[in-house]
């Protein structure tokens, strides 16, 4: 994978793709972008506002988002967990990105995250299990790897280094 290529996370909320992404970019020595923070900075409002306004007022946000990211070369993205739900998103970054799928298995989530402080988690640990059987397959559909994260961070991070000097 050369470096000019971007790598595109995606994956359950909660699933380590912020975490995992900035400490990856780190190690690559690229620049790291959380999708949401892009969409927050773009819009003039805060996810939740968006939210509040419709689910789809958030989607588009999204879109402009990914179409502004994937114009960048050689960074990592850590995408909104339901970025999955519009395909354009993955037409879009796959132009020039690989899309990588972080899988958190949803009992590793619950025990983890403090779910009140996720918009779409604020209805309580089931819906993580509802979310995830929902969107698993749009997730392993829009990948082009899927990247377990069910160990250590330090180890995941040289699962993905590996394949990412494999994929070269």
């Amino acid at each position: 994978m050369n470096n000019k290529q971007n790598i595109i996370l995606i994956g359950m909320p909660g699933c380590g793709k912020s975490t995992l992404g900035k400490a990856l970019a780190k190690r690559l020595g690229r620049d790291f972008y959380d999708a949401d923070d892009v969409i927050v900075e773009q819009e003039g409002k805060t996810i939740p506002e968006l939210f509040a306004s419709s689910e789809d007022c958030f989607r588009d946000a999204e879109v402009r988002a990914s179409q502004f990211l994937a114009h960048k070369s050689g960074i990592v993205v850590a995408c909104g967990g339901g970025v999955v739900k519009r395909s354009e998103n993955m037409d879009i970054f796959k132009k020039t990105g690989t899309v990588f799928f972080l899988d958190r298995s949803p009992d590793d989530i619950v025990s983890d995250v403090d779910v009140s402080t996720r918009p779409l988690l604020k209805d309580g640990k089931q819906k993580v299990y509802d979310l995830y059987d929902e969107r698993i397959a749009l997730y392993r559909n829009a990948a082009d790897y899927c990247i377990p994260n069910n160990k250590p961070m330090e180890a995941v991070l040289d699962d993905f280094e590996k394949l990412i000097k494999e994929i070269d």
